[in-house]
C-alpha cells in the first residue's frame, strides 16, 4: 500500500536464497530474488532486473571456523556450504578448489553454527547476518569472499539480483520495473519504517538478530545506493563473476547477461 501498482496484485512469498534459486530454476514464479550464480542457470527464461541487487564492495560472505585457520588451511577439509547454485559457493570454489562441501540450509542459521561447534565440519562459507556477530560466538574468520574478489579483480562483488521473465512481454516488464524501482526507492527514503516492519515480521530466535542496530548495520551492508540501480562496475562483476566459473568449470556453459528496463 506504499506505492500505487497500477492495477497489478503482487502475491509475496517468502524462502530463503536456494528455495529461491530453485523456485526460478523451475520457471515457477514471475519475478523472483536470486543468487547472481543462480542467474547462469536462467538466463534462457528471465532477465535480471537492474535493481534490487546485493552487491559487497571489498566485503562479502565470510569462511568461519572455531580455531584460528588460514586459506592454505582450507584445502581438503569438509567446509559447509549453504547451497551449489549461491554466488558465495562459486567464489569459494574459485579460492579454494579442493574441499568437501556439506551443504547446511541457510534458514535457520543456527544449524550453520551448531555444526560448526560440533565439528561436523572444518569451516563453513556464512552468507547472512550473523556475520556480524561472529566474534561474539567465538569464531574466527579465515576469510572474506568480497575482500578476495575485491583483492583479485578491483570490482564489488554482486552477490544477489532480482529476475523477471522473458515471457511477461516487453510492456509488462518495464511496468513491473519501474514500480519495483518505486518500491526500492522508498524502502532506502523510510529505512526507520522498514526496520520496524523487520523486526515486527521476522521470525528470529537469537535474541542479538532482534536488535535494530544489527539490522540498520546489515542494510548498511546490501540495502543501499546499489540496490536501486547496478553500478556500471558492479554489472562488470557480474561477468567477470561468469567468466572466471566458465574457465574454472564451476559455470559450464557462457552465460549472456541481459538486463531489464
Amino acid at each position: 500500500g506504499k506505492i500505487d501498482t497500477q492495477g497489478l496484485v503482487f502475491a509475496h512469498q517468502r524462502h530463503d536464497t536456494m528455495a529461491l534459486n530453485e523456485l526460478a530454476a523451475t520457471n515457477a514464479v514471475d519475478i523472483t530474488a536470486v543468487s547472481i550464480r543462480a542467474y547462469a542457470d536462467i538466463c534462457n527464461d528471465y532477465l535480471l532486473l537492474p535493481h534490487g541487487g546485493s552487491i559487497g564492495v571489498n566485503y562479502g560472505p565470510l569462511v568461519l571456523s572455531c580455531t584460528p585457520m588460514e586459506a592454505k588451511d582450507l584445502v581438503g577439509k569438509k567446509i559447509s556450504v549453504p547451497g551449489f547454485s549461491t554466488t558465495a559457493y562459486l567464489v569459494f570454489k574459485l579460492i579454494c578448489p579442493d574441499f568437501i562441501p556439506q551443504v547446511i540450509p541457510i534458514s535457520p542459521f543456527e544449524k550453520t553454527f551448531d555444526a560448526l561447534r560440533a565439528g561436523e565440519v572444518d569451516a563453513a562459507v556464512v552468507i547472512h547476518e550473523g556475520n556480524l556477530t561472529y566474534k561474539e560466538r567465538g569464531f574466527h574468520k579465515v576469510l572474506d569472499l568480497g575482500e578476495w574478489w575485491w583483492q583479485e579483480t578491483s570490482l564489488p562483488l554482486p552477490l544477489g539480483g532480482n529476475v523477471i521473465r522473458k515471457d511477461l512481454g516487453a510492456e509488462k516488464i518495464k511496468t513491473v520495473s519501474a514500480l519495483l524501482r518505486q518500491s526500492i526507492a522508498y524502502a532506502l527514503d523510510n529505512r526507520d519504517e522498514v526496520i520496524d516492519y523487520l523486526l515486527v515480521r521476522e521470525i528470529r530466535k537469537d535474541p542479538a538478530l532482534n536488535d535494530r542496530k544489527l539490522l540498520d548495520r546489515y542494510l548498511d551492508l546490501y540495502a543501499n545506493q546499489d540496490t536501486l540501480e547496478y553500478p556500471e562496475a558492479a554489472r562488470t562483476g557480474i561477468v567477470e563473476l561468469f567468466d572466471r566459473g566458465l574457465k574454472a568449470d564451476i559455470i559450464n556453459k557462457p552465460v549472456t547477461v541481459e538486463f531489464a528496463p
